[in-house]
């Protein structure tokens, strides 16, 4: 079985790389020139990598057309909320016409491959605290232009496979955190602040923006595999919630890292940290999925935690 990882490079993209080498699958995945390539280092000698910008049209279908993949994983994404303000247009260019291009190509290729799309959680936007743990018919409010792309992504898959038959399934991932997070998400940013203050290369403070909002994390090598069992056993033309069904304020996910430390901080709220508007509780239900692929997260939040921190210990740790 031959699979394309669109984003390899990437946290997830590279978790689910590994994931998929060791099922067997033969590894394909895009980069880009400017693509960091650390995450795959240790794996990168069994990978097959194209050289492929998702806005190319042209550069997307030779790429699909040199793998020909039975899978397709579109991880790759703008994926940083905060950056949706500051770059809309980039954001919506990168996610929607990117994913276009995908869809495009197969279709214009005559290839059947089973298609997962990595749609997010950010979609709820505003939800009300009745309305929790969401499901997946939950009315779609988004707070941010990322939001808004991953809704256009979620519904140009479903067109897809309604218009030309694609065999597309739609993941909506809540928070997912771990090894290789990118620091300027708030678990590894809060990691890689402890880390630097444990090695005494920062003054013994934690800056912060919004502790108040709560969310649902799964450990990234649990939703990997999730993405694995959305095209194993999914239905094409659905969506499927993707979580862990539990909640933590980001105060107490702060709590539980400096637990993991014995370094006593200050926390100061750094208004640049804040955004224009905060969803303020993601609490999924991932029933439907479970129900069909009897997936249920296995790895506790607290091992996820330690491993985001230790390898944020090892990052910093001074030459």
């Amino acid at each position: 079985m031959r699979a394309l990882v669109t984003g390899i490079t990437g946290f997830a993209g590279s978790h689910l790389a590994e994931f998929l080498l060791a099922m067997g699958v033969e590894v394909w995945g895009t980069t880009r020139w400017r693509s960091r390539t650390e995450n795959i280092e240790g794996i990168r000698s069994k990978l097959h990598l194209v050289e492929c910008d998702l806005i190319d049209a042209s550069a997307v279908e030779t790429a699909i057309e040199a793998a020909r993949p039975d899978l397709i994983f579109h991880l790759a994404a703008q994926s940083f909320v905060p950056s949706s303000w500051v770059s809309p247009y980039d954001t919506l260019m990168n996610n929607i016409i990117g994913e276009l291009n995908v869809f495009e190509a197969v279709r214009r290729l005559g290839i059947k491959p089973r298609i997962q799309i990595a749609c997010s959680s950010e979609e709820y936007g505003l939800v009300y605290e009745d309305e929790v743990p969401i499901r997946e018919t939950n009315p779609l409010r988004p707070q941010s232009p990322y939001a808004v792309s991953k809704i256009a992504q979620d519904f140009l898959g479903y067109q897809y496979f309604r218009s030309y038959g694609l065999e597309i399934v739609r993941t909506r991932g809540f928070n997912h955190t771990g090894p290789r997070r990118g620091e300027v998400f708030v678990t590894s940013n809060f990691a890689r602040q402890i880390a630097e203050i444990e090695w005494g290369l920062r003054e013994p403070v934690i800056r912060v923006g919004n502790l108040e909002a709560r969310r649902d994390f799964t450990d990234v090598r649990d939703m990997v595999r999730a993405y694995w069992l959305s095209l194993d056993k999914g239905q094409p033309g659905e969506v499927y919630n993707i979580a862990s069904g539990k909640c933590y304020k980001i105060s107490e996910v702060l709590d539980m890292l400096l637990g993991l430390s014995k370094v006593t901080v200050k926390i100061e709220q750094d208004p640049g940290r804040m955004r224009p508007s905060d969803v303020p509780i993601l609490l999924g239900d991932y029933s439907k999925f479970a129900e069909r692929t009897g997936y249920a997260p296995e790895i506790p939040f607290e091992n996820t935690l330690r491993d985001l921190l230790n390898y944020w210990r090892e990052r910093v740790r001074p030459a």
